[in-house]
This record gives C-alpha cells, structure tokens and sequence, in this order.
C-alpha cells in the first residue's frame, strides 16, 4: 500500500511517498507463535499503579498505559503463553507489532505485523528479530548495544522497537508471568 504524505513546507507543499505494509494479521501472527494451541483467548489486562510503577522501574521506560491487548494461548487447559499487541512510533509512522511471550514471562517471539515506514525495514528480518528470544526484563539484554543489535539507516526503529519489547517484557514480570 503506497499514499503521499504531504508536507507544508517553506517553500510550498511537498508530497512524500510512503510506503505501508501489512504482514502479519494479529490472527496470523498467533498462529505462528503458537501453532500447537487449541484456543486463543482474549484478556483484559489494566495495570494498577502499583504495577505501573514496576514496569516503569524494571523497564527503565514509562508503562505508557493502563490497557494491553494480550491473547492467551492454550492447549486444552494448559497455558502456553501469551501475545501482547503494541504500536510504536518508528521515525514518523506507526510500526504495529507483536510479542510472544512464554508462562515465565521471557520472549519467545516478536513479530512485525505492520510497517509504514519508508525505510528500516529490515527490523522486520528473522535474524534480528531473534535476538529477542530467551530475553527477560530482569535478565538484561533488551536495549540497543546491550543485546540488541543496531541496523544502519533503521536507528530510530531499532531503538522504537526494542523499547517497547522491553516495556512488554517488564508488563509480563510484573502482571502475566505464571
């Protein structure tokens, strides 16, 4: 999907393109990161402030908000892990993504499912995204530098990224983690 982006400049108006990509539905993505579930349920999660404060504590990042949209995922009864659903700000535009996460609360898997961006779509390559798995709040290694590689010329989406994984994995610590 292609639009214009215009843009009231000194010297008249400017019309950028941008490029917009949808991958992933959130549908999709949780099949991908639990094909063994037999069923998805939605749940409610609004953090005290309390919880708030931890994540904020642990995640070195404000919490953001009092609601997540998180999908449990299980097989029979057995919890298998969960999905939280989340948006961040790449350079200008929106880059809608997903987290799995495990019952211990560590990443298992982040999807990209929307990029709108017209550059630094590499983020949404396997190999980087890979470095997330096994990572915890706690554990450390969910930072730029620290774990995290950067991509050239996808700075800001790294950075973006990576911050709103590690703000999920502190939400998961502090509310989700069985």
């Amino acid at each position: 999907m292609r639009y214009q982006h215009c843009i009231p400049l000194a010297a008249g108006l400017a019309c950028l393109p941008v490029h917009a990509a949808q991958y992933l539905s959130a549908d999709q993505a949780l099949k991908l990161m639990f094909p063994d579930a037999s069923s998805y349920r939605p749940q409610e999660l609004a953090l005290t402030l309390p919880q708030m404060q931890q994540v904020e504590k642990l995640a070195g990042l404000q919490a953001r908000s009092v609601n997540w949209r998180v999908i449990g995922a299980y097989s029979g009864d057995k919890l298998l892990g969960y999905m939280v659903l989340d948006d961040v700000i790449g350079k200008f535009e929106l880059i809608s993504y997903a987290v799995g996460l495990n019952p211990d609360a560590s990443v298992r898997q982040v999807e990209i499912l929307t990029y709108r961006e017209s550059h630094g779509g590499e983020i949404r390559l396997p190999a980087w995204r890979r470095q997330f798995v096994g990572k915890t709040a706690s554990g450390g290694g969910l930072s730029i530098g620290e774990g995290v590689a950067n991509i050239s010329g996808a700075t800001l989406s790294c950075t973006h990224l990576t911050d709103g994984v590690r703000r999920i994995a502190a939400i998961a610590q502090v509310a989700l983690k069985k």
